[in-house]
């Protein structure tokens, strides 16, 4: 007969430790606070917990009244992907603007910024930045978030952005090891794989990932993806050859020589879940060098949490998952969480509140095959919409539509998705055109070159009203079409705004900035 758990046993409280669980609700329910009584070190914040920094600050204080040394976990990268501002868009750019400005300076100032909001709202774990290559032009679901395809690049800005953020007092994350950059799969919904050999990755997507090591992140995510030439059976996470024999081996036999805290993608993400199951998937990952366990994006709630603590206690009492290896991870965590009670016990960074709208600013690329002219008059946003992939949720607003309404009243905008185009390019812009009436046109798109429907209907489009103006908001892979055409490197409320001016002639465009 199975032993009883009892909360107070050091293998439960161990087992708990490295656990990131979310959960529902803008204030801690009773479950949560009871788990970090009895062991819990990490909690995870997502969109849906944030209504804005007061009750923020409230919801981390109510947390750390249950246990002092916490690691409180957000995924804020700043750009496309926000949870501070999930429902108004981020008012930072996010790092393909930053790698398209491509100074390491301002990068480091912009994720100093953020962290210093972070820290003001007691979060002390970021995951992030990305520091995958965007080495596929087609991939679904990293994209924006990628600094670039050039790993030099992405390795000096991860470098900085680490920097920035931990000298703010916020733990830094590195993700997604080994790189998810070449995948056209999406590993909320499947496995990808991808099929560069060893020495590609070292010359590719390992590059910023020993950068971020070298500026001292305190952590590292993993990647759920299956890598052959790595390890042909397991994905990145359950991998001991990826995570003990890579990211842990010292540097002098061929590893990246990391010694902080290493933590998964989120295990309920399909391809984990859909193939071992949580609870399985997370004593593997554990047993593989893991040290902590993201879970809560889809799944938030106390009989989660249960099930992945007694499969852990279960694991190691039936000698699937050593006690030691256990201890180890759960040790970590804790020593992480007590790093950034130090390192936040100082000043904090000075404010910089116009750093966002700078950088999004100097990302602006403006090209037109004719003297632009500035919009004056009110106009016609047409957002051609493409599916959001799950990291960037669909709460947060996208599109240029407001901000260029509120300069210039009396613009109107309607959003078309793939479904409004199953008629035929020629029919969308029959009534795209009859909405928009005399009104110049403003079309907005997002990773032009991924989404045939849309490039199909703005070829119409530009067929009929070639004078139309074009905001690429996504990655700029497409050749630039419309006068103007302008790319922002990202769809953040900030890098609209620096959009709008750009095409009205207005902030920094009107001072004749070199941008």
């Amino acid at each position: 007969m199975a032993t009883a758990l009892r909360p107070t046993d050091t293998l439960t409280r161990d087992a708990l430790a490295v656990l990131q669980p979310g959960f529902t609700g803008t204030t801690a329910p009773d479950w949560l606070l009871r788990r970090l009584d009895e062991g819990l070190a990490s909690v995870a914040l997502f969109g849906r917990n944030v209504h804005g920094p007061e009750q923020l600050a409230a919801l981390t204080g109510q947390l750390r009244g249950a246990r002092d040394e916490l690691l409180v976990a957000i995924d804020e990268e700043g750009g496309d992907v926000t949870r501070l501002e999930v429902r108004g868009g981020s008012s930072f750019p996010g790092n393909l603007a930053l790698g398209a400005v491509d100074d390491t300076a301002l990068t480091r100032d912009v994720a100093r910024e953020l962290g210093r909001r972070l820290a003001d709202c007691g979060v002390n774990f970021n995951w992030a930045p990305c520091a995958d290559v965007n080495s596929d032009p087609a991939n679904p679901v990293i994209g924006v978030r990628s600094f670039g395809a050039d790993p030099a690049l992405v390795a000096r800005h991860t470098a900085a952005y680490v920097e920035g953020m931990q000298s703010a007092g916020v733990a830094a994350c590195a993700k997604h090891f080994p790189g998810h950059g070449d995948t056209a799969v999406d590993s909320h919904h499947d496995l990808p794989r991808v099929t560069a050999d060893l020495t590609t990755l070292r010359e590719r997507e390992l590059v910023p990932f020993r950068a971020a090591v070298a500026a001292g992140t305190r952590a590292v995510m993993t990647a759920h993806l299956l890598l052959p030439a790595l390890d042909p059976e397991r994905p990145a996470t359950l991998s001991p050859a990826a995570l003990h024999g890579l990211l842990r081996a010292p540097v002098a036999a061929g590893g990246l020589g990391f010694d902080g805290l290493i933590v998964s993608d989120g295990i309920e993400m399909r391809a984990i879940s859909a193939t071992y199951g949580i609870e399985r998937g997370t004593v593997l990952a554990l047993a593989a060098g893991a040290d902590a366990i993201c879970v809560g994006g889809g799944l938030s709630d106390e009989a989660t949490v249960d099930r992945l603590r007694d499969a852990l206690v279960r694991a190691v009492r039936e000698g699937q998952l050593p006690e030691e290896r256990l201890a180890d991870a759960a040790a970590r965590v804790r020593a992480l969480a007590h790093w950034t009670r130090v390192a936040g016990a100082g000043e904090g960074a000075a404010p910089a509140p116009g750093i966002g709208l700078a950088a999004a600013r100097r990302a602006v690329r403006l090209t037109s095959v004719t003297p632009h002219r500035p919009l004056t008059v009110p106009a016609y946003v047409a957002s051609f919409t493409p599916r959001a992939n799950i990291a960037v949720g669909d709460e947060t607003p996208w599109g240029v539509a407001a901000e260029l309404a509120r300069l210039l009243p009396g613009t109107g905008s309607t959003t078309y998705t793939a479904a409004d185009a199953a008629a035929g390019p020629a029919a969308l812009v029959d009534a795209l055109l009859t909405a928009a009436g005399d009104r110049p046109i403003v079309a907005v798109v997002r990773d032009l070159h991924r989404h045939p429907w849309m490039a199909d209907t703005l070829h119409a489009l530009l067929t009929a009203r070639p004078h139309t103006a074009v905001i690429e908001m996504g990655v700029p892979q497409a050749p630039p079409q419309g006068a103007p055409h302008i790319a922002t490197h990202g769809a953040a409320r900030i890098c609209a705004q620096a959009a709008t001016e750009a095409l009205t002639g207005r902030g920094a465009w009107a001072e004749g900035a070199d941008t």
